[in-house]
């Protein structure tokens, strides 16, 4: 049969999902189900993440990979702890150094952008502090996955084909070669439905499981990736995998509306979503298809952004401290910009003094909001030969002006997307949350937050609601499902609203929520992706 598996003409309505013995939720269900298998094996939910987060390098390198960043939410016996598995930029390279290759910015694709890749830290260090199993059996069902094959999902065959096709026009030297031997082993991409496999991946998951990871830093997956870079003329070495650890952090939060929200620190873009919400605090919220609702929600945004835009780098570097950005005094001035027409953002001066999103949960209470990325789609196109390593383009974001606060300097940490999220109440857990996709994410927390907490959605319809996506300047995207009145009332208030082909570009989210009384979990996944939801 010839049937179109990205045409799906009818209305669809997915009910919340409940539990009580455990929860995974992530965007490709192999990837959930791998979660499930843990759990049910006597894993917690930490495990569970941890056995998503390698399934997902697997069975969606469209958006992560092995060699990705990671940050996570983990809350364990009534406490939230925060980890940033980002890596820095490689210590011998600098703005002149790249420069005198022929950049005057930072190249998206490549050797340059590759910063140290944090996620063999994230699942060593998760497993090491919290998890019940050994991180052997924990990689086992991503290990099956990569040597045996597994069908590809629609929309992961969809960016699949757009990224080869890319690809195919940009990719011309040498470097690129093992992108196309692992991804189009057949001189092609993947279709719907048919079987890929990357044995390297598989060797690649069994090294790091048995060693904890140190074989990626320190190993024989260290010596593989440093030989790559010095044969092509890269930066990265063994030296910047050996020296690399990831950091526990302490999580900010602001109180919205009775709720504390919760996200990473800087060098993380939480901290945006935040000062939106800090924004957003000030105003009377009570209907949600309001024009001026929606006015007062992007121009918060944009507000908040601009700011983030202009001080969020490594925290060591940072001119402001988070405190000072969230702070209700530089809120209210925010706050006191916004009037009935769309205005031009630009940065205040605060007081002085392509990624993969899950969420996991357990019957102990353990909850875990965790996230990966390579970046934009496969990340750099660097694959390290017979190693299914692909590695990430995190570098691109630095600035290669030096009075920039987020200009490239050896051994910093960029401006980082990606961002988990976390809901608690008067200190009891509701729950994790998140919706990756680059410069979406804040914008996506503040759209699902502001629809469970003001509009009192479950959390399926908090992610199936329509969204907009502000661009830059006054250009606001809106989904095709985004009411039309809406959209209409908006460009009279000088929005520059485009109406958006489909919803692939605003963001894939997860949500699970647990009622505190009774521990059941209830939870909600992302119909703009092949999202999934497994459950016992």
């Amino acid at each position: 049969m010839n049937l179109d598996y990205l045409n799906y003409p009818y209305a669809s309505q997915r009910m919340a999902t409940f539990a009580k013995n455990g929860m995974v939720a992530t965007s490709q269900p192999l990837a959930a189900q791998a979660g499930l298998d843990i759990l049910k094996k006597g894993g917690n939910a930490i495990d569970a993440a941890i056995a998503t987060a390698a399934t997902l390098t697997v069975v969606e390198p469209t958006s992560n990979g092995i060699g990705g960043d990671a940050f996570a939410l983990v809350w364990v016996k009534g406490e939230l702890h925060g980890l940033n598995a980002s890596g820095p930029a490689p210590k011998s390279i600098s703005i002149d150094a790249v420069k005198s290759k022929g950049h005057e910015e930072m190249p998206t694709f490549g050797l340059l952008p590759v910063t140290v890749p944090g996620v063999p830290s994230a699942w060593a260090e998760l497993s090491r502090r919290f998890g019940k199993l050994p991180l052997t059996e924990v990689l086992e069902p991503a290990i099956k996955y990569a040597e045996e094959g597994y069908p590809l999902s629609p929309v992961l065959s969809k960016y699949w084909k757009g990224a080869y096709k890319r690809y195919q026009e940009i990719f011309k030297s040498p470097e690129y070669k093992n992108w196309f031997d692992t991804f189009a082993p057949e001189g092609r991409a993947p279709e719907i439905g048919e079987v890929w496999k990357s044995e390297g991946h598989a060797s690649t998951l069994r090294s790091i499981a048995k060693t904890n990871a140190e074989s990626f830093y320190k190993g024989d997956l260290a010596d593989k990736i440093d030989a790559f870079f010095k044969e092509h003329g890269g930066f990265l070495s063994k030296e910047d995998l050996a020296d690399y650890q990831p950091e526990w952090v302490q999580p900010i939060s602001v109180n919205y509306r009775g709720y504390d929200v919760w996200e990473i620190p800087p060098n993380g873009q939480g901290i945006v979503a935040l000062m939106a919400l800090n924004i957003l605090n000030g105003f009377e919220i009570n209907e949600k298809e309001s024009v001026d609702t929606y006015h007062k929600q992007i121009e918060a945004m944009k507000l908040a952004f601009s700011d983030g835009k202009k001080y969020v780098t490594d925290p060591e570097k940072m001119s402001v401290t988070a405190a000072q950005l969230l702070s209700e005094e530089f809120a209210a001035e925010r706050r006191s910009l916004i009037g009935d027409e769309a205005l031009t953002p630009e940065p205040g001066t605060p007081p002085s003094g392509g990624t993969v999103y899950l969420a996991a949960a357990d019957s102990e209470g353990n909850m875990i909001s965790y996230i990966q990325s390579n970046y934009m789609g496969f990340g750099s196109g660097i694959v390290i030969p017979g190693t299914g390593i692909a590695l990430q383009n995190r570098g691109h974001d630095f600035s290669l002006d030096p009075t920039h606060e987020n200009a490239l300097e050896p051994g910093k940490k960029t401006y980082h997307t990606i961002i988990p999220g976390f809901l608690t109440k008067d200190g009891e857990a509701v729950g994790p949350f998140g919706v990756m996709g680059g410069y979406m994410q804040p914008q996506g927390h503040a759209q699902v937050i502001m629809n469970t907490i003001d509009f009192h959605l479950n959390p399926q319809a908090a992610l199936d609601s329509p969204r907009w996506q502000w661009i830059e300047d006054k250009k606001v995207l809106v989904e095709p499902t985004f009411p039309t009145h809406v959209a209409q009332a908006l460009a009279r208030r000088g929005h520059q609203i485009q109406v958006a082909l489909d919803g692939g570009s605003f963001g894939r989210g997860q949500i699970i929520w647990r009622n505190p009384k009774t521990g059941v979990l209830s939870g909600g996944t992302e119909a703009r992706t092949d999202g999934s939801i497994a459950s016992w």
